[in-house]
């Protein structure tokens, strides 16, 4: 048996499909969450059951592309049973959705989810029989309570389709001469200007979305609740919070404290502890006593040590050493989210991103490729307009994914000590506006962006529970090791093999003409204007391109640092004698965003070729590299004259070149305002004078 489970956003759809086929698909709070059907085949009572849940929807009448999936679905498999999950706090407007449903004359079953505390009393016994319906109140986090919904399932029989009498009022004249060959909800739909039905009658006309419809259907939505005890209004979202965080002049200082807080708390204080302690047991606890028994048995300088040393512990331990870290970024934006705040901050920032060509849609999409910038890409298709679904996934990669995070942690922690925060979120914060900058230029000249819908509502702000926080931890931790910690370690042996062998497959060790070096001799000339060369560091940059996460642990291959020795690995980068030396903060800091900015990894580049073609994946590809070039160049330049001359005269000289040039763009903007005598017919004849 075959169940399509829908709803709004934000009625516990996803949470409800957890529960019931006990998987541990991404929830959250806002509209695009789930951008393509999921599905878990289950078994209750001896009945397999596939439950397939699909993007949240507000009505059959689609406005952006998740909810295109979720109507076309519908339409192709209208002989499923339809699950309509509604939230007890907003149960007005879930109801529209249900009554859009039974129009169709699909097969529904309505759960209830009981989401906080209810405010309103309402018999969903007598609501269930005016409907036609059955009606299933559960707690979608409770298991055993969710057994109601398996029984109804396993329970259901096929009831005739329900007709109202609002259906009977509605002005079905301007689609008169196509009455023969469309039913009646499909009469309805076109006169609400659906795009899907239209497109498969060939029908052309504009008829505009009806209003007469949707007020019909609240009106006997309102009678049918005031009929089963209902009094009234049920507003979801708002919350005396609101008057805080959407605050004209304290949300945008706000959202700054609450980053800054989050990153105080992930790369120092807690995370850090956290790291040095799990280096320290994984050192003397494992690797050490294995090192010592093999050091034994072959000998110091044999490269069976050398592999297990260098390349499969230090792999281990980078990625073992950096899990408590990576697991606290991506459990405090899960708390973000699940709290309702992330809501509000795409609100915030929807009035900033339209005019770069984007909408408040895009914050969840780029917000996401801090965690990782392949997930990020594939979000992007929720995007309505083509172009500015492009300008989004090419947005992606310039988002800091938790990968590149022990760059930063090492690099930086190396150069800049307890002032590596101030580094770290210039960083994050460099390549937000490095994106949006590229937006207003792509909007500006060849992706110009129509109006795009922007579908928002506020969750009511909600506390995340113990045990979803550690399932939440335990799961960004699992998702890290599954997707970052094995290609960290097969690079690390793939990369050590390359740096120790010659082209002829001899053995050599460091010091010898390995594969990797020779290579690396090509490519190191290119980065000398950017203040960092040689043949490691152009390597780890290269290696860098299959993952981000292989940078920091190549650079401690080729450093020849063993184990989980990441304080080790930062002694080693302040070396002059080391491979990857970096002399000064100049070089180290162009290290650094470089690194943030050049090319995407494999994964990702692989995922945007199928999202949004080769031509502008390899666009994308170019314009970023040639971006971290220049912003490197600049950064390295910069720095290293305030090393020399002192930061005062140098901002002193930054300042004045930059009022120049606004001078100069504001002057050429007043010239060019001048009426032209040729008006309308302007061929730019006066320049050609």
């Amino acid at each position: 048996m075959q169940v399509l489970l829908v709803g709004n956003p934000n009625t516990g759809k996803t949470t409800l499909f957890n529960t019931l086929t006990c998987s541990n698909a991404h929830t959250g709070n806002w509209h695009g969450v789930t951008v393509e059907e999921k599905r878990k085949t289950y078994h209750f009572k001896g009945h397999e059951i596939t439950l397939v849940d699909l993007p949240g929807i507000y009505s059959l009448c689609p406005y952006s592309y998740e909810e295109e999936v979720s109507c076309k679905y519908l339409s192709s498999h209208s002989d499923s049973l339809v699950l309509c999950t509604c939230d007890q706090n907003n149960l007005r407007k879930n109801l529209y959705l249900v009554l859009c449903l039974l129009e169709r004359g699909l097969q529904v079953m309505v759960v209830v989810n009981r989401i906080g505390q209810a405010h309103n009393f309402v018999d969903y016994t007598k609501l269930s029989s005016l409907l036609g319906v059955p009606i299933c109140v559960v707690d979608g986090k409770n298991k055993k309570d969710c057994q109601k919904v398996n029984n109804l399932i396993i329970n259901w029989q096929n009831c005739p389709p329900q007709r109202f009498d609002y259906l009977e009022k509605i002005d079905l004249s301007p689609v008169e001469k196509w009455k023969n060959s469309l039913q009646k909800w499909e009469q309805i739909a076109v006169v609400e200007d659906n795009e899907l039905v239209k497109n498969k009658y060939q029908i052309t006309e504009d008829f505009g979305r009806s209003p007469d419809i949707a007020k019909a259907r609240f009106d006997t939505i309102d009678n049918l609740l005031t009929r089963c005890g209902f009094k009234g209004n049920q507003v979801l979202g708002k919350s005396k919070l609101d008057r805080l965080f959407l605050n004209k002049l304290l949300a945008i200082p706000l959202f700054f404290a609450v980053l800054g807080v989050v990153f105080y708390l992930t790369f120092f204080s807690v995370g850090k502890w956290a790291s040095s302690l799990l280096e320290t047991i994984l050192s003397w606890g494992i690797f050490n006593p294995i090192s010592t028994l093999l050091k034994g048995l072959f000998g110091a300088q044999s490269w069976i040590c050398g592999l297990f040393d260098n390349a499969i512990c230090g792999g281990i331990g980078m990625v073992v050493s950096f899990l408590p870290q990576v697991g606290l970024l991506l459990l405090f934006l899960s708390v973000l989210e699940e709290s309702g705040y992330l809501s509000r901050v795409a609100f915030l920032f929807d009035d900033l991103l339209s005019k770069v060509g984007l909408s408040g849609k895009a914050v969840y999409t780029l917000l996401m490729g801090f965690g990782c910038s392949t997930t990020a890409v594939l979000s992007a298709r929720t995007m309505d307009e083509k172009n500015a679904k492009i300008k989004t996934a090419l947005l992606c990669p310039y988002m800091s994914c938790s990968a590149k995070f022990p760059i930063y942690a090492v690099v930086g922690g190396a150069l800049f000590g307890a002032g590596n925060i101030w580094v770290i979120m210039g960083l994050y914060l460099l390549g937000v506006v490095i994106s949006l900058v590229l937006s207003l230029a792509l909007e500006k000249t060849i992706l110009k962006s129509k109006n795009q819908s922007f579908l928002l509502e506020f969750p009511a702000y909600r506390m995340m529970g113990w045990k979803k926080l550690l399932s939440s931890f335990l799961q960004s931790i699992k998702t890290f090791l599954g997707k970052v910690g094995g290609v960290i370690v097969l690079m690390n042996v793939v990369l050590w093999v390359l740096s120790n062998f010659s082209i002829s497959l001899r053995f050599v060790g460091y010091n010898g003409e390995s594969i990797l070096k020779t290579f690396g001799r090509i490519f190191a000339p290119i980065f000398t204007p950017l203040g960092f060369s040689g043949w490691a560091i152009a390597s780890s940059l290269i290696a860098g391109i299959f993952a981000k996460e292989v940078i920091v642990s190549s650079m401690a291959l080729f450093n020849g640092v063993e184990g989980a020795g990441v304080e080790a690995l930062q002694g080693s980068l302040l070396s002059l004698s080391s491979l990857c030396s970096l002399p000064s903060p100049a070089a180290a800091l162009s290290f650094l965003c470089f690194s943030l900015l050049y090319f995407p990894c494999v994964s990702t580049i692989l995922v945007m070729k199928k999202e949004i073609g080769a031509r502008w994946t390899t666009f994308g590809c170019v314009i970023q590299f040639a971006l971290a070039y220049l912003v490197s160049f600049v950064v390295y330049n910069i720095t290293y004259c305030c090393e020399i001359f002192g930061f005062a005269r140098v901002f002193v000289v930054v300042f004045a070149i930059i009022i120049i040039a606004l001078s100069f763009v504001f002057l050429c903007k007043k010239l060019c305002k001048r009426r032209c005598p040729y008006g309308e017919r302007c061929n730019r004849k006066c320049r050609k004078k």
